[in-house]
């Protein structure tokens, strides 16, 4: 006990410098100390005054830290973060538990969770668990659909909800937010003033999430996805020479640094941060170019199973015509409700217009219902989270599980008629299953969004790629054995999203062999029809698909550099498991 409190002691002095200074010289090589050697060895380094006791020293290292268990971790961020730490056996740590999306990542249970109220809490948290090698996981809004993504059995989740700042400058062109926020959190601040950023469809979505792996939006069209959005990031690494705070976006790094990366500053990360998920840094905050939006067209139309066909030919030429319409969005969904088949597509319009004519040929179909209307950003955000299958938020743990899986292929009335009808076959034995709703959603990546993707250096997507389907020849000339409607093929993609609510964990086998066929067989088809695309969809895709791969070699080889370059240790991939990793190890 006399040796743990030493060791506790020292430890505490050490996040006390750390905190209190935030701009120092380090070592070039300077990255977090795997033992207790190596941890008095930087305190020295960095200029920790020592007591001079010649035993001090000797009792420290004899004591070692116990790697691999959180509970000692646990235990001294409880001192150090009083407020900020919470145990399994406290009413708030089952509350937060509660607050995920899916009954797969609340099953998930850590040693304790943390809610640091600041980029500085999130650094001391990260040099503390990481000097125990205890195994964590970050929770920006927790809306992953498999356990272990923002989750950890018996590690230590750091839960960013209380970094929820935002603040938009005095030219309306920059809103800074922490990662901690919702994007109704986002609209319900911008919308009084007229403004937005490129977030979210469903509000009830985390920021950080969502942004770093790629983020469809209402306006991707006209501004990009949502990480092409984002400006400046504040992280946290492990090889930077100076650490400053500035009133730029930060990332919490390997070493505990907090820094700002953008287009100027780490553009190298700054790339990689576009789109390479978890694999980089604790990214605290984010500043969001912001733009002017007032009252938009929105909603939801529903229409009976036999306009199956009419739907499928009136996206095939929505495609063709999105880049001529910047302010057009949609979604075409087909899922299992209440006992029937439902068409069910998601409209979005950029203006107050309440028949844009790049809608014409779907308005011309007769729906069951609909609810279109003129409204702000905040009321049809807010919507379509009624409609997104909401796990057990607010309700018993055991309520419901989910899955997503994704996939993307060129744009083609054939392979999306032949995708409609494998997903009807392959579901109809389990659509009587308690509490199941499967769905399958399809929406446009067109020419013109690729071409957003390249802004300040581009991101790391892969879909503007040379060497990627989209410019190769093969698929050109391919076009000569498909239907007419294949002109758009060279230009666009459709990404695939296959989401199924259930409520019996008894059923997990059978739902997930069942779409993982789904998207075998889809796979397959689109081969065979010269259409397939390797790109899968961050935000959509299922624990073990190869997210990074469908990157294309070269952008995941750059990824991995980035990695080695930021992260010696490799600490975001073997001690952050979770969500989809790089391939590095």
């Amino acid at each position: 006990m006399l040796y743990r409190a030493a060791l506790v002691s020292q430890l505490y002095l050490l996040i006390v410098f750390v905190a209190k200074f935030t701009a120092v010289a380090l070592p070039e090589n300077f990255a977090p100390p795997d033992n207790v050697e190596e941890l008095y060895d930087q305190l020295s380094r960095l200029g920790f005054a020592k007591d001079g006791n010649a035993d001090d020293q000797s009792r420290f290292t004899a004591v070692g830290p116990k790697h691999g268990s959180c509970r000692t971790p646990c235990t001294l961020l409880a001192n150090l973060l009083q407020n900020a730490t919470f145990f399994p056996a406290s009413p708030a740590y089952q509350q937060q538990q509660s607050e995920y999306w899916s009954a797969q990542q609340a099953a998930t249970q850590p040693a304790c969770r943390i809610l640091p109220s600041s980029a500085r809490e999130v650094a001391v948290t990260y040099l503390v668990i990481v000097f125990f090698k205890c195994k964590f996981a970050v929770k920006g809004g927790g809306h992953a659909s498999f356990g272990g993504a923002s989750s950890i059995q018996e590690g230590v989740t750091i839960d960013l909800q209380r970094l929820n700042t935002i603040k938009v400058n005095s030219e309306g062109t920059v809103t800074q937010v922490g990662t901690g926020n919702r994007w109704i959190d986002v609209y319900q601040y911008l919308t009084p003033k007229n403004l937005a950023v490129v977030g979210g469809r469903d509000s009830d979505i985390g920021v950080s999430g969502f942004t770093l792996g790629g983020g469809i939006s209402y306006f991707s069209e006209r501004y990009g996805w949502a990480c092409d959005g984002v400006e400046n990031y504040e992280v946290r690494h492990s090889r930077i020479n100076h650490v400053q705070m500035t009133e730029n976006s930060q990332v919490v790094l390997p070493n505990s640094h907090i820094v700002n990366v953008n287009v100027d500053k780490h553009p190298d990360l700054y790339w990689a941060l576009r789109g390479g998920g978890n694999n980089f840094g604790i990214v605290t905050r984010m500043d969001l170019a912001t733009f002017p939006q007032g009252q938009m067209l929105g909603g939801n139309s529903v229409y009976p199973l036999t306009a199956n066909a009419s739907i499928i030919a009136a996206y095939q030429r929505f495609v063709a015509d999105l880049p001529s319409d910047p302010d057009a969005a949609i979604i075409v969904a087909f899922a299992y409700l209440q006992g029937q088949w439902i068409a069910n597509n998601i409209y979005a319009y950029a203006k107050p217009v309440t028949k844009p004519p790049i809608f014409e040929e779907f308005f011309a179909l007769q729906n069951v219902s609909s609810t279109l209307r003129i409204a702000n950003l905040t009321n049809i955000t807010a919507e379509l989270t009624t409609y997104s299958p909401t796990g057990f938020r607010g309700v018993v743990i055991d309520c419901c599980s989910q899955t997503y899986r994704s996939v993307t292929f060129k744009s083609n009335a054939e392979i999306q008629r032949l995708v409609f009808d494998i997903f009807f076959e392959e579901m109809d034995p389990i659509k009587n299953l308690t509490g199941i709703v499967p769905a399958l959603a399809m929406q446009p990546i067109s020419k013109s969004v690729i071409a957003l993707f390249s802004k300040n250096g581009g991101n790391a997507l892969g879909l503007a790629d040379e060497e990627g389907p989209l410019l190769s020849m093969s698929k050109i000339l391919l076009c000569s054995n498909l239907p007419s409607s294949c002109t758009s093929l060279i230009y666009s993609s459709t990404v695939v999203q296959l989401a199924v609510q259930w409520s019996s964990s008894a059923d997990d086998s059978k739902v997930y062999s069942t779409t993982q066929r789904v998207i075998e067989r889809s796979v397959a088809a689109a081969k065979n029809l010269g259409v397939d695309n390797k790109y899968i969809y961050q935000n959509y895709a299922a624990k073990g698909q190869d997210v990074f791969a469908g990157y294309g070699e070269t952008n995941q080889r750059r990824l991995i550099e980035i990695s080695e370059r930021y992260d010696l240790k490799g600490v975001f991939q073997k001690l952050q498991p979770g969500y989809f990793k790089l391939g590095r190890f």
